[in-house]
């Protein structure tokens, strides 16, 4: 079985939520073979996916929404690159299919398509006569429909790839999905810190983290863009650790970067609170994990109030205008609001994996 997965590019979230459900697919069957279709950086997808070993076909197959930073978005360069994408996949979508022919021990191997979540997955699932599971909290047709009119026929082309699969994987902390295709509903799709407990204490011990006062490390991280951390106000805390992805919090005293390759899940066991934006899988992470989450909230991005309501529903948190997280005012010294509902199951990735091999074999 061949298993071509084509990844949205739109940040490091949908890579991180499909290498968790590429691997454990991978340790149900070890034999397939994972071929990831993306933009993401290689460095990345190797993190992400671990010991797993993989082949990567470099493709861009979809734009999402074109990004200043980590909060705010550029709707005319959106457009635009919608538009030259649109000119390249024809080329590219037969480039990809006769490559994957090609890699087919027999004519007769099965070859599925998992998309998370470009609509042009859809395109390549049918010129190679491949089943099509889509794995989703939202499509792009939710995202354009409300940025105005020029996005209405980009929505409308979305909407209409996406009701071409025969399974939908509709993960947790979603958008309304209206796709008119079989679905599965599963946990939060994660993996899990690969540090033991040694590891993680040497770890916490080079780092010189706070260790047993787990409430005073705090993990930091914007995502694949970020934000410049360079001038933020990390001495309003100075009993506080801070660490994350980026380079510049080496500049603070109570700053630090995460090592080269950890990801922040692998230290989530030492850190008692996350301040992020809305993002599925960071959500999934650190509520996995039993972290709590300070949300520096995002205006012009539908999923970011989805998400919002779904962290108050599950999660212990606080939420964070922009102005605050700017000026400090990160309320690192109030208690963490309980969610309104339950947490969420946290074996989506194991039934997302299922889910896949179920419908393959």
């Amino acid at each position: 079985m061949l298993i071509v997965a084509c990844i949205s590019a739109h940040g490091f979230g949908h890579g991180s939520r499909s290498a968790a459900v590429l691997t454990a697919l991978a340790a149900r069957h070890p034999d397939w073979r994972l071929v990831i279709s993306s933009a993401l950086p290689r460095r990345f997808l190797d993190l992400a996916m671990g010991p797993v070993p993989f082949e990567h076909r470099p493709c861009q197959w979809d734009v999402g929404v074109m990004q200043a930073d980590a909060l705010d978005s550029d709707l005319a360069a959106t457009l635009t690159a919608l538009e030259a994408l649109e000119a390249r996949l024809p080329a590219q979508i037969a480039r990809e299919a006769a490559w994957l022919e090609g890699e087919r021990h027999d004519p007769s191997e099965p070859i599925l398509v998992l998309g998370d979540v470009p609509p042009a997955a859809a395109r390549l699932a049918t010129r190679l006569g491949a089943p099509l599971v889509w794995l989703a909290s939202f499509g792009w047709e939710a995202i354009y429909r409300p940025l105005g009119a020029a996005f209405v026929p980009w929505a409308d082309a979305a909407l209409a790839a996406y009701r071409q699969g025969q399974l939908l994987i509709r993960c947790p902390l979603a958008m309304p999905i209206d796709w008119g295709i079989p679905e599965v509903r599963v946990g939060l799709t994660t993996s899990i810190p690969r540090l033991a407990a040694a590891a993680l204490a040497q770890t916490a011990g080079e780092l010189d983290l706070p260790g047993a006062a787990r409430d005073r490390c705090v993990l930091i991280s914007f995502g694949g863009l970020g934000l410049d951390l360079a001038s933020a106000p990390l001495q309003r805390w100075p009993d506080h650790v801070f660490i994350g992805p980026d380079a510049a919090l080496a500049r603070h005293p109570n700053g630090r970067v995460l090592p080269a390759g950890l990801r922040p899940l692998d230290l989530m066991p030492l850190c008692g609170r996350m301040i992020t934006k809305p993002g599925y899988s960071s959500f999934c992470e650190a509520l996995s994990q039993g972290i709590g989450i300070h949300l520096v909230q995002r205006d012009g991005f539908a999923e970011a109030a989805v998400l919002e309501q779904d962290l108050q529903n599950h999660g212990h948190h606080r939420l964070l205008s922009r102005e605050a997280f700017m000026a400090g005012d990160w309320q690192l010294d109030q208690p963490l609001l309980p969610p309104r509902l339950g947490p969420l199951p946290s074996d989506g990735s194991a039934e997302a994996a299922a889910a896949i091999a179920a419908l393959a074999l």
